[in-house]
């Protein structure tokens, strides 16, 4: 069973919903004991422009954790800025 996550962090997920890794990192973050947001860019303009501003391009999935924008599904810096060891446990 996996340990219940103490979230300090506010994610938001800009997404479309054909995208796979975009499903991938949401199942992942649900897995894992992660509420975000997830703002679905190919149903509104608005949170397209702010992917783009904050990522700088128009692909999907854009992460931004705390401020901090991951471009596609990089596990690696997913677990590392949300504090996941590489067993998958918190610290």
């Amino acid at each position: 069973m996996e340990p219940q996550v103490t979230q300090k962090q506010k994610i938001i997920i800009y997404s479309t919903d054909t995208c796979h890794f975009c499903h991938l990192v949401k199942d992942y973050l649900t897995e894992k004991g992660f509420l975000f947001e997830d703002r679905n860019v190919g149903a509104d303009m608005n949170f397209r422009k702010e992917s783009v501003e904050k990522s700088g391009q128009l692909g999907v999935p854009v992460i931004d954790i705390d401020g901090k924008i991951i471009i596609g599904f990089d596990k690696p810096v997913i677990d590392n800025t949300l504090g996941i060891t590489i067993n998958n446990n918190l610290i």
